[in-house]
């Protein structure tokens, strides 16, 4: 067996996660060996929000994330919040934005996050190792990490290889046959925040709807979601709908309010009074977009002069666009999907340091855990938040 070179602690993957707790670990003075079988650091950095970064959000809270233990994230969110990162990025003169809802970008790209934490990482002396693929690990009192590039051995070992998501960039389930080695229990895992789809014979797709948006409420079981909706060639996406796939089961029926926040029949009926001649569609095409509006008007109202509705079918085509419901026949799964929800099971992990109970000096971070946030920069806090607090005990 060859010599290995020894590091006190091994991160493999270098994406947010892991460089955040690469560099962590480095300013703690331990030795950090960051491992990545890519080409080059943070690649699904490189690639969020459309190239400049949904960092974090100013709105974080535990609420804000889905697992099967909902308490499990309140720890590392506490101990490393979305002001420090914000105050990590001012003090790399990194220009950004809030663009709604708590969201904050980069000004110009992500690079410059990218950039931010190599740097850090540099300054703290972690080593990395970049198109250099993992081929085996084991653990004898250390843990050895077999690599294209030879041997490493090390007390700590950090898991940050993310989840199934986006697998043109890289995405395996490499987490998760880890953790199984060691005989952690990982849940089943499935796409989130990910459009949904709906079958070619389906007389429900919207394929004719290509292109068209609205403002919706979108509900499945208890929660619900206020933004946008948009029709595709193949179903429905938009950030109303990615946010509640997370949510969503398969065969669980979907409800959007396509009038959120109107009386929408007193609404309806006001606006026919104002235009009786005019016809249903081009009512609805007062509140909805015209493709839209032409798609739901019923055939029993359709061309009919909006002064001649009766009352009670104002009343009973407002409750049809308050309750619209839908079943997906599914999602486009991991080949669009921004996150795997699912994962290493929580109960495995201490909430403070994110190391494995049963196996010392093993840790996982980020999107390989079972801990997966909203749409809107949520997913990189848990990124930054469980990277620090690994970095402090790896």
């Amino acid at each position: 067996m060859s010599q290995a070179t020894r590091f006190d602690a091994i991160v493999i993957g270098a994406g947010a996660a892991g460089l955040m707790c690469a560099m962590s670990a480095g300013r703690r003075g331990r030795s950090v060996l960051l491992i990545d079988h890519a080409e080059k650091a943070g690649k699904k950095i490189l690639i969020s929000g459309g190239g400049r970064c949904n960092f974090t959000n100013l709105h974080t809270a535990p609420d804000r994330f889905v697992s099967a233990n909902r308490h499990f994230a309140i720890s590392a969110l506490k101990r490393y919040t979305q002001h420090d990162f914000i105050a990590l990025v001012r003090r790399h003169g990194i220009a950004y934005h809030e663009k709604k809802l708590g969201q904050l970008f980069c000004d110009d790209s992500a690079r410059d996050i990218v950039g931010m934490l190599l740097r850090e990482c540099d300054e703290a002396g972690v080593r990395l190792a970049l198109e250099t693929p993992v081929t085996r690990i084991a653990r004898d009192g250390l843990f050895r990490v077999e690599t294209s590039r030879g041997p490493f051995e090390s007390e700590s070992l950090v898991i940050a290889t993310g989840g199934l998501s986006i697998p043109k960039m890289g995405a395996t389930g490499f987490g998760y046959r880890i953790a199984e080695q060691f005989g952690l229990k990982v849940l089943p895992t499935r796409a989130g925040l990910v459009p949904f789809t709906f079958a070619e014979a389906d007389p429900r797709n919207f394929k004719d709807l290509a292109g068209v948006s609205c403002e919706a409420s979108v509900r499945c079981g208890g929660t619900a979601f206020d933004e946008a909706i948009l029709f595709t060639h193949r179903g429905i996406s938009g950030p109303a709908i990615l946010q509640i796939s997370s949510y969503w089961r398969d065969g669980d029926t979907v409800e959007i309010d396509m009038l959120p926040g109107l009386d929408a029949a007193e609404h309806l009926k006001r606006l026919a009074a104002e235009r009786p001649k005019a016809e249903v569609k081009t009512v609805l095409s007062e509140v909805l977009p015209r493709r839209l509006a032409h798609r739901v008007t019923p055939a029993g109202l359709d061309g009919r002069p909006a002064g001649q509705v009766r009352e009670r079918e104002w009343s009973g085509l407002a409750e049809d666009l308050r309750h619209w419901r839908i079943t997906p026949a599914g999602t486009e799964g991991y080949r669009t999907a921004e996150v795997t929800l699912g994962g290493v099971d929580t109960s495995e992990l201490s909430s403070k340091t994110l190391e494995a109970r049963r196996v010392p000096g093993l840790f996982f971070i980020g999107e390989v855990v079972d801990v997966t946030g909203w749409l809107g920069g949520y997913n990189f806090q848990w990124a930054w938040s469980s990277g620090y607090c690994a970095g402090q005990f790896a």
